[in-house]
């Protein structure tokens, strides 16, 4: 499984991590830092990522997708 971190985390935790989730990423790498959250989905939609946020709007956007 490939972590997407969400900009409310910090951007060390995808590396911390490598191990466990190989292929995770920080939205600061992938230029995606104050994108708005549907693009943030929809890129984790296609390249296969799963969204980790402290953010509730993913939350909400979970129920809505």
């Amino acid at each position: 499984m490939k972590l997407l971190f969400d900009e409310n985390l910090s951007p060390t935790l995808f590396t911390s991590l490598a191990d466990i989730f190989p292929g995770s990423e920080h939205v600061r790498n992938l230029g995606l830092v104050r994108a708005a959250d549907p693009l943030i989905w929809r890129h984790a939609l296609e390249t296969g990522f799963t969204i980790v946020s402290k953010d509730e709007d993913f939350h909400h956007l979970s129920f809505l997708r």
